[in-house]
């Protein structure tokens, strides 16, 4: 898919970094670049209640006020930036913002999200974008920059929904690369791998032109994400390309997985597909 549209989701409080760091990404592919600021709301504090009213109103009118100022700073940083571009500022509770930035989600191509966030607001915001917007979420790792015109692609592959999802979606970028690794960790024969796994997808991607390489890749005792990080390190991928949340939330979260350990420590940037 050509990515026109991007949703950059940002931390008010911390905006500047990333803001800066990712508007090279939209200037290269030319593509709109829609900031959305989110400062989530401080928690009401105990004591009088009457005093509690008016102290907690002051405390959410100042909040309201840096958000704007956040805008208007944001605003002044793109302006000569070259490529088309809009700043809005979202004011909400903690348990809202999922919801939020998954409406917003909905009229982007791609939701772009760094790492300098507060970690509740940037794990809301990816579960949002992944779970409420049917888009995919692009992960900038620390200090590494993103590009929607990656030249060596490596694709996780496991025959689920989940990454023949990923792959379709990101089937453009594939075309455009200078090589794709098919990465298959600890494959066995089966129905859905067939008797040489990775070949079936090898061939469809073939069929578009892509040039594909399969590496089946043993574990040998370490994590599937730490073979898909260091693989990637290894090709010198631009980018990861992934299924989200094989399994759900809820045992991702007790259990741990792929989609955490990649979504909590990029490596390289991660396009993530739900």
């Amino acid at each position: 898919m050509t990515y026109k549209t991007v949703l950059q989701v940002l931390d008010a409080n911390q905006f500047e970094t990333d803001l800066t760091a990712e508007a090279a990404l939209c200037a290269a592919a030319n593509a709109h670049l829609s900031v959305l600021l989110v400062k989530v709301a401080a928690p009401p504090r105990f004591g009088d209640h009457a005093g509690l009213s008016v102290a907690w109103l002051d405390i959410q009118a100042a909040e309201i006020e840096q958000l704007e100022k956040a805008i208007e700073a944001a605003r002044t940083t793109l302006k000569d930036v070259g490529f088309s571009f809009d700043v809005a500022g979202e004011y909400t509770e903690p348990a809202r913002a999922d919801d939020l930035v998954g409406e917003r989600a909905r009229y982007a191509d791609v939701t772009l999200i760094g790492t300098n966030m507060d970690p509740s607001l940037r794990a809301r915001a990816i579960e949002g974008a992944l779970f409420y917007s049917a888009r995919p979420v692009l992960l900038a790792p620390h200090r590494r920059s993103v590009t929607l015109l990656p030249k060596r692609i490596l694709l996780a592959w496991n025959s689920s929904l989940e990454s023949t999802r990923a792959a379709r979606e990101a089937l453009d970028m594939m075309k455009d690369a200078e090589g794709v690794n098919v990465v298959l960790v600890d494959p066995t024969a089966s129905r859905w791998n067939g008797h040489e796994p990775g070949a079936d997808v090898a061939t469809y991607l073939a069929r578009h032109g892509i040039k594909v390489t399969v590496d089946r890749l043993p574990s040998a005792g370490r994590r599937v994400d730490e073979v898909l990080n260091q693989h990637a390190i290894d090709t010198t991928a631009d980018l990861i390309v992934i299924g989200a949340y094989g399994h759900t939330r809820l045992r991702q979260r007790i259990f741990g997985g792929v989609t955490k350990a990649m979504i909590e420590a990029p490596v390289v940037p991660v396009l993530m597909v739900r």
